[in-house]
Parts: structure tokens; C-alpha cells; sequence
């Protein structure tokens, strides 16, 4: 039930926030931004120093209005760290099959990256729920049509390269849900974490227009 309230969320509010930062309290100041502005699917990423301590401390004090997850998992070792410290979704840059295994064990959603159809397929024999097109700026939204053509039951959720002027062009291509970091937190670098809460609001109400105009 867990792992469905979270892939409901994360198709609901629709943009996930992918955080990377120099050190545990930069994270979670990221991510306590992005909450205030009401995306609500926090990302972490373990290239991010002490990326647990974060996790554990969004969970503590953040888990009844966000759902946390763990990014850049490279192995199952690392995922079980996550998972350990709270994380209810995991997501990596390519697919990992032990990694996979650990996920489905412990009921959590794995969102692994692929690129090719071949990639795709072998994520989805492992009960992958959403696939993380990454790099999307390799291809940009027009893939998305094409690989629906023979897989049209996948759920890609693209990541890099993707921002306020083309998430459109993602959404209304089949993408189920959107990945934003950088173009996201980079006002974290002066310090203005008011107006990571700005465009956590900007992206989540995009999205919803998006959606609203789609179903007219």
C-alpha cells in the first residue's frame, strides 16, 4: 500500500525535485524549500555528502507531507543505506538488476535510467514501475512518442533537461512525471532558498495547467 501511495503522489503532483548539494543542511534547506512551495517529491541525491543524514532528517520532520526518496544509487549497498534512513522511492542514472531486487524486497519503488528500448525492457522483467529517461536533453520530448509506439504501457518520468519553457512538450508527449534539479535549486548557490520555493510553486502549477487543459 506504501509503495502505491507513493507512485500516486509522484504522478499527482507530477515534478520530482532532484536534490544535489555540497553537504547534508544544504540539502535539506533545498528540500524544505521545494515542500514550502508544495512539491512534494524530494529527491536526495548520494552524491550529496552524508545524503542520509538528510534523508533521515526530511523524513523526521517532513514524512507526513512529502515523500522522500534517494537518487545517484549506483549499487544495493547504497540502496539499502537509503532505504534504511527513510527513502521511499530509489532512483538511479542507469538500470541496476541487484538493485532492482533489493527495491522489490522491501516494497520500495526503483526508478532506474535508461535510454533504449532494450534497457527499458530488461528494467520492466524486474518490476520497474517508472522509468527515468536520463539524460533526457540526449533526445528531448520527441522520444517519448516514439518509444510508446511499441511499449505503450511504460512510465517515463524524464530527468535533465528538462524545464519550465519545454515540460509541456514532456507531458503532452506521455511522461507521467517530470525530474527538475538544477534549473530548480540553483539560487541555493546565493543562498535564496525563497525562491527555490518560487519555482517548486511555478513547476507544481505547470504541471497542473498542463493536466486541467489536457482533459478539456
Amino acid at each position: 500500500m506504501k509503495k502505491l501511495k507513493v507512485l500516486q503522489n509522484v504522478v499527482s503532483v507530477g515534478v520530482v525535485a532532484v536534490i544535489r548539494a555540497d553537504n547534508a543542511e544544504d540539502a535539506f534547506r533545498m528540500s524544505e524549500a521545494c515542500i514550502k512551495g508544495g512539491l512534494t517529491n524530494i529527491e536526495v541525491t548520494f552524491t550529496t555528502p552524508e545524503a542520509d543524514v538528510a534523508i533521515k532528517r526530511l523524513v523526521a520532520e517532513y514524512g507526513d507531507q512529502a515523500v522522500i526518496g534517494a537518487g545517484t544509487v549506483l549499487d544495493p549497498i547504497t540502496a539499502r543505506i537509503a532505504i534504511l534512513a527513510g527513502s521511499e522511492f530509489v532512483v538511479s542514472p542507469s538500470f541496476e538488476e541487484e538493485t532492482a531486487k533489493i527495491c522489490n524486497l522491501y516494497g520500495i519503488p526503483y526508478m532506474p535510467g535508461t535510454l533504449t528500448l532494450d534497457e527499458m525492457k530488461e528494467a520492466l522483467k524486474l518490476g520497474v514501475d517508472v522509468l527515468k529517461l536520463f539524460p533526457g536533453s540526449a533526445f528531448g520530448p520527441d522520444i517519448v512518442k516514439a518509444v510508446k509506439g511499441p511499449m505503450p504501457h511504460v512510465n517515463i518520468m524524464p530527468t535533465g533537461g528538462v524545464d519550465l519553457d519545454n515540460m509541456e512538450k514532456w507531458i503532452r508527449g506521455g511522461c507521467i512525471a517530470v525530474g527538475i534539479g538544477g534549473n530548480l535549486t540553483a539560487p541555493a548557490k546565493e543562498g535564496r532558498y525563497d525562491l527555490i520555493t518560487e519555482l517548486a510553486a511555478k513547476y507544481v502549477a505547470k504541471f497542473q495547467e498542463i493536466k486541467a487543459s489536457s482533459v478539456k
